[in-house]
């Protein structure tokens, strides 16, 4: 079967039905020099006068629409763009702004024309993008007015500067208005990378995740089974651009069917109750969030109804049956977990109309072989055993990466025919998947993943610090909380205003998230003979202490 075909038989499917498919398309066929744009999402469009995108800004309550036809023309204006100021096949192109319309232009096209989209949140900080510009040079910038000065001063290299408002010594984004509304797709090979995402990991400074022009576009479809978006659809994911789940969720899964993506732009601390006024408000019938914004929302004393909404979905963390009960309770849908990662796409999934059992992922995705592995790499087949979530027969799989930029952590995920994800679980005897633990120390803390090593080495740049070590510590409303354990050099003192120092240090370096809300003061940290920090003993302490509700003497909360 033909890809394309494959696409029109899918997306015909019943959303119970699509898992099933999901197993078909190691079979299909793809025409040479494939691209998903012109070979699948242009010819699958019916209807181009339909909404593709509504964006809404809470602030101003400004309203943009924008019919899928449009959509076309403005992603083949920004290819003609670049390639009228030479930007050639797989150049750099980072995006750094918040929930605009650009951002699905700048994807959009990027995948047409062939150049590599590096997503750039908006918080990231000066510290950051230094060091993603020194690891992929950047060839174009596109950038809203807030972040331009920043990046400004982070550059050592002379891009192409777009800017999405008049700026000295940037063009403004309103000069592609001028280009031509057609534009030739390049022609891509698996091998064509299409998206980095720069991860944190367990050691050393975050690396980046090379996804591909072919697999990734097509294995979204899992993330569009997982959802369950049908073409008559308003979809909402509250996910900031930056991150996998705004490409899982906010472009290709809503775009995939020829649904509507309403757009909800928002700025500084997220004002819930507005939020599910404007859900309501336009009538949106799936909803994508994070673990941390359920608790939020049910926190509210609100009249809202949400009545059009069909599917509620969750990824990040497991979300406890009190969470789910109270949703359902007050909004009528079942909130349904699943997993993926930046390196792949939905993997695990609470399907729609499956059981959802409060605290399961789900069960795999049967375009993913999910193995759980022992410590020895043998597969585990017994209920219950904890092992480390793996796909077999990873290589070429629609959905998973091509690999990181550092060779040396290639070598420790691709084992043995088996890409391991670093996260352990346990299955029942009826299929379901359980997420128990990262198996290395990154830090899992409301809706993102960050990496001990980058904390410390922002903790050591403080005058007072002779050596840190980073951990997750237990909490209700993140997940886990970013503790730091601290020795201090001679002459510093133990107390509040050391670690409010400290914590200065690090925010003058980090965006919020990377914070460390929890710093103790000790006077040694357990090391291995070869002298590696144990963080894993200190997790299992901080874990005791806080269900005993113990607080360490030199313990101070920021």
């Amino acid at each position: 079967m033909k890809i394309l075909e494959f696409y029109q038989k899918f997306l015909k499917a019943d959303v119970n039905s699509r898992n099933d498919l999901l197993f078909e398309l190691k079979d299909v066929e793809l025409s040479e020099g494939f691209n998903w744009v012109s070979d699948v999402f242009e010819k699958i469009i019916k209807n181009r006068e339909k909404n593709a995108l509504i964006y809404y800004n809470m602030g101003t309550e400004i309203e943009i629409k924008i019919s899928y036809g449009e959509f076309m023309k403005r992603y083949n204006q920004f290819i003609n763009f670049l390639k009228r100021h030479n930007i050639k096949k797989g150049s750099n192109v980072y995006i750094m702004a918040g929930a605009v319309t650009e951002q699905w232009y700048v994807m959009m096209g990027s995948l047409k024309g062939g150049f590599t989209v590096i997503p750039s949140a908006p918080n990231l900080t000066e510290y950051e993008l230094k060091f993603r510009f020194s690891q992929d040079v950047p060839d174009v910038i596109v950038s809203d007015i807030n972040n331009a000065d920043k990046i400004d001063r982070s550059l050592n290299n002379s891009p192409l500067k777009i800017c999405l408002s008049d700026k000295e010594g940037w063009i403004s984004y309103s000069q592609i208005d001028r280009e031509s509304q057609n534009a030739d797709a390049e022609r891509l090979n698996i091998d064509d990378i299409f998206i980095k995402y720069f991860t944190s990991g367990t050691t050393g400074m975050p690396k980046a995740v090379k996804q591909s022009a072919i697999l990734y576009s097509i294995g979204q479809l899992s993330t569009l089974a997982s959802i369950g978006i049908r073409e008559d659809y308003m979809h909402n994911n509250l996910s900031s651009p930056g991150w996998a789940k705004f490409a899982w969720s906010s472009f290709f899964a809503p775009l995939s069917v020829g649904a509507t993506t309403l757009i909800i732009d928002y700025s500084g601390k997220l004002n819930t109750e507005k939020y599910l006024e404007v859900l309501d408000n336009y009538g949106v019938n799936s909803f994508c969030a994070p673990p941390t914004a359920w608790r939020q929302f049910l926190s509210l004393k609100t009249d809202v109804k949400l009545k059009h909404l069909h599917e509620t979905v969750s990824a990040g963390e497991p979300l406890n049956g009190e969470i789910i009960n109270k949703w359902k309770e007050k909004f009528g849908t079942t909130i349904r977990d699943f997993y993926g990662q930046s390196e792949s796409t939905a993997m695990v999934a609470n399907l729609p109309g499956i059981k959802v059992i409060p605290g399961s992922m789900g069960k795999p995705l049967k375009m993913y072989s999910i193995k759980l592995l022992d410590d020895d790499f043998n597969e585990i087949t017994e209920p219950y055993k904890i092992g480390i979530i793996s796909v077999k027969n990873h290589k070429g799989n629609y959905g998973l990466f091509l690999g990181y930029s550092d060779e040396n952590k290639n070598r420790e995920v691709f084992v043995n025919n088996y890409y391991l994800t670093g996260d352990k679980a346990y299955m029942d005897d009826s299929g379901y998947l359980y997420f128990v633990s990262r198996s290395d120390d990154v830090i899992k803390t409301s809706d993102y993943r960050v990496g001990p090593f980058e904390v410390e080495s922002a903790i050591i740049s403080n005058e007072a610090v002779l050596e840190s070590a980073v951990i997750g510590s237990p909490d209700p409303l993140k997940y886990q909380a970013i503790k730091a354990f601290v020795i201090l050099k001679e002459n510093y003192e133990k107390k509040q205003q050391t670690a409010e120092s400290i914590y200065r240090t690090v925010k003058n370096l980090l965006p919020y998230y990377k914070l460390p809300r929890i710093i103790e003061f000790t006077n040694e940290l357990p090391k291995t003979i070869s002298g590696k920090i144990k963080r894993n003993e200190l997790r299992s302490i901080e874990i005791e202490k806080k269900l005993n509700g113990v607080k360490g003497e030199y313990e101070f909360y920021l």
